[in-house]
């Protein structure tokens, strides 16, 4: 192997098992002495036909971004960050036109030629705020992100320099000072800003602003104009987990409101563009549900067991990752209008100790396989499981 860095192949690490609880077939992907890991759920990393795959990795000290060729096994160190420079965004979104990926570097919103490897600095945010997440609209004319105001750099003079900041949540650390931090930022309703930008390099503009805690942008798969946002904060305190925003009308509404003693969130859009998927909970338990953007089409049903995140294609299969005391893939299926399963797909033994080992199941854009992160040897690693036939697989309450 030739010296490390952009542009750089590294050879395959790729090892195939059988899950021991399922038989299903599983493909690690990654297995280095860092921790790596796939983006986040409801952003697709599949590129180059769904030949090549995208993820970050911490190996060599720093963070990058690197993909991993899926049928060779090969992968390419595609950034090569300063090693001092711990400001990589993780959160990484691909063009659905074009192989290119947004991902920030600090201040900076950069997007990569995932061929050439070209970078371009599309945007900086402004000064005083956190940047979030990106997505890309259906047409690849645009990347959506966020900016929330820092509160915390006030309160550091009330708390003291033991108070855990805003990148301690914002990077999934976990704990009751980091949840306490999360309520306060809820509470103080900071300044928050959907940007619009182009990704020819040719401007931006706000979106849609207001005083409250927002994140999760998630852009249609099919419709260039249509997303979805989130209000932060407890679920059983937001006035409603999900919104929607038309980028072209500026028009925002509520999606799925919520009543008394409900909750949902977790949402992400299916294949068709049109439909969100989302869990929670009503006064009569735990729900998997699914709506149209525009609030019609609402399907939910009680379902079995429980996960933290949920993915599906449709409301046929859904994939849910568990919790660390049930630390199995889990899957669910729809038929006439309620749920059988959960099936186990595979044992994950995932920690979900940060955000970033979290499992965040993401099925392949083909529904042949689910994607997903876990640390079973201790560091978190990248795997693909297949999918065999619905009998094939074990029930979960059979498995002890």
């Amino acid at each position: 192997m030739g010296a490390r860095g952009k542009g750089s192949v590294w050879a395959a690490e790729r090892k195939t098992f059988t899950d021991p609880v399922s038989g299903a077939r599983i493909t690690q992907l990654t297995d280095w002495y860092a921790h790596s890991h796939h983006p986040y759920f409801t952003e697709s990393g599949w590129y180059d036909g769904a030949r090549r795959l995208l993820f970050t990795s911490d190996r060599l000290d720093t963070t990058n971004l690197y993909s991993v060729h899926l049928e060779s096994g090969e992968i390419t160190q595609l950034t090569d960050l300063d090693r001092r420079c711990q400001a990589f965004g993780r959160k990484v979104s691909v063009n659905p036109v074009r192989d290119e990926a947004y991902y920030y570097v600090g201040d900076a919103l950069m997007a990569i030629d995932l061929h050439t490897l070209e970078e371009r600095t599309l945007h900086v945010r402004p000064e005083g705020f956190f940047q979030g997440a990106t997505n890309a609209t259906a047409d690849g004319k645009y990347v959506v992100t966020y900016h929330v105001e820092d509160p915390t750099v006030r309160w550091r003079d009330e708390i003291g320099d033991d108070m855990p900041r805003w990148t301690d949540y914002m990077q999934g650390r976990k704990g009751p000072a980091v949840a306490d931090i999360r309520e306060r930022i809820f509470a103080s309703h900071p300044r928050s800003m959907i940007v619009q930008i182009a990704t020819d390099g040719s401007g931006h503009r706000v979106a849609y602003e207001e005083d409250h805690f927002m994140g999760h942008v998630n852009t249609s798969p099919t419709q260039p104009d249509i997303m979805t946002f989130c209000h932060e904060g407890p679920w059983h305190k937001v006035d409603n987990r999900i919104w929607g925003l038309n980028l072209a009308t500026g028009d925002v509404w509520a999606i799925r409101p919520t009543g008394d003693d409900e909750a949902v969130g977790h949402e992400y859009w299916m294949a068709d563009g049109v439909h969100i998927g989302y869990h929670g909970r009503t006064p009569n338990g735990p729900i998997y549900g699914a709506i149209r953007y525009d609030n019609t089409e609402q399907v939910e049903a009680p379902f079995a067991y429980g996960s933290t995140h949920f993915h599906s294609l449709s409301m046929d299969t859904i994939v849910g990752d568990g919790s660390r005391t049930d630390p199995y893939l889990l899957l669910w299926r729809m038929r006439d209008g309620q749920f059988e399963g959960p099936k186990v797909l595979a044992w994950h033994r995932g920690s979900l100790q940060t955000g970033y080992l979290h499992i965040h199941p993401r099925f392949s854009p083909d529904g042949r396989q689910v994607l997903y992160t876990a640390d079973p040897q201790g560091y978190g690693q990248v795997f693909l499981a297949d999918v065999p036939e619905w009998e094939a697989l074990p029930e979960r309450a059979s498995v002890s």
